[in-house]
């Protein structure tokens, strides 16, 4: 008969596991500790490492993503915008570089004029001066407006970026822009028009010295300035003085000569109608501020107004 085994002796194990060395085994001390990372293949992870590895694969794909975006953005094409010392002519119908929006333009109210009129007399500058409540500096179609303001709001209101930038240029809160834009009233340039203009790339808005072809479709304030322009939403403001007569950036239209380009003051008053002149019946008629020609009314030539060639 076998006897029991003596009372102070462990029992007997189960049949040695030839692969013990290499996992180890929790009862039996020996091999590689468990919960330890990176301590072998058949290790248990740590609790914190399925989030590493996605925290890892959201920052690779938040990298991708910003290249592409990078990448494939809409750059601004080689001499599209002018450069130091220059000024970008801006034909009346075309976008030009990175608009804030689409056009808002009426195809009927924005058309290069065939005979714009003269410059007003200066002091030789090459740039002349005129104020923005002078009668016949703008130019519009009697009862329609030059620019679709309902939709320049949606343009402008759909992308919080862009209405923040906006409001920014205009110097306004971005729950005002709605309202500044119905603020203002659309007519048409009757002469080439040194402005400083506004595009929109990269999330940012950026400035560029430009002057616009009479015939551009703009928005203009209650002092006469222009502050949009009707064929790409851009915002506008005065532009800014060049100490060395600007070098051109784009191609010309056969009208333009840099005599005839004028800068628009601001007046000191607020104007309560604009003086315009309907080019296609060189009638005349008065626009009330912030209208879109529902209340327009025919007026009489005004005495030395410039001929309605525009």
């Amino acid at each position: 008969m076998t006897s029991p085994p003596p009372p102070d002796s462990d029992p007997p194990g189960p049949p040695a596991d030839p692969s013990a060395g290499r996992r180890g085994s929790a009862g039996s001390g020996k091999g590689r500790p468990v919960g330890r990372a990176g301590r072998g293949p058949g290790a248990r992870q740590p609790w914190w490492w399925p989030s590493a590895r996605l925290a890892v694969a959201v920052a690779v794909l938040a990298a991708v993503t910003v290249l592409t975006v990078f990448l494939t953005r809409p750059d601004h094409e080689e001499g599209a915008l002018p450069g130091s010392g220059e000024v970008l002519l801006q034909p009346a119908t075309a976008p030009g570089p990175d608009p804030f929006t689409d056009s808002t333009a009426a195809s009927a109210g924005a058309s290069p004029p065939s005979a714009p009129p003269a410059a007003p007399p200066g002091d030789g500058d090459d740039v002349r001066s005129v104020q923005g409540s002078s009668p016949g500096l703008y130019a519009g179609r009697s009862g329609a407006a030059s620019c679709d303001v309902a939709q320049q709001v949606r343009h402008l209101t759909v992308n919080r970026a862009k209405t923040t930038a906006f409001g920014d240029i205009a110097g306004i809160d971005d729950a005002a822009v709605p309202g500044y834009l119905r603020a203002l009233t659309p007519v048409v340039l009757r002469r080439d028009t040194r402005v400083t203009n506004h595009g929109f790339a990269g999330g940012e808005p950026f400035a560029y010295q430009s002057v616009l072809q009479a015939g551009t479709a703009v928005l203009v304030d209650a002092h006469g300035l222009p502050r949009v322009r009707c064929a790409c939403g851009n915002p506008l403001t005065p532009p800014v003085a060049l100490k060395n007569t600007p070098a051109t950036a784009g191609e010309p239209w056969p009208a333009f000569r840099p005599s005839d380009v004028v800068v628009v003051q601001q007046t000191s008053a607020v104007v309560d109608a604009f003086v315009l002149v309907d080019p296609a019946t060189g009638r005349w008629f008065t626009r009330p501020r912030g209208t879109t020609g529902a209340t327009d009314r025919p007026t009489a030539e005004p005495a030395g107004a410039p001929a309605p060639g525009a």
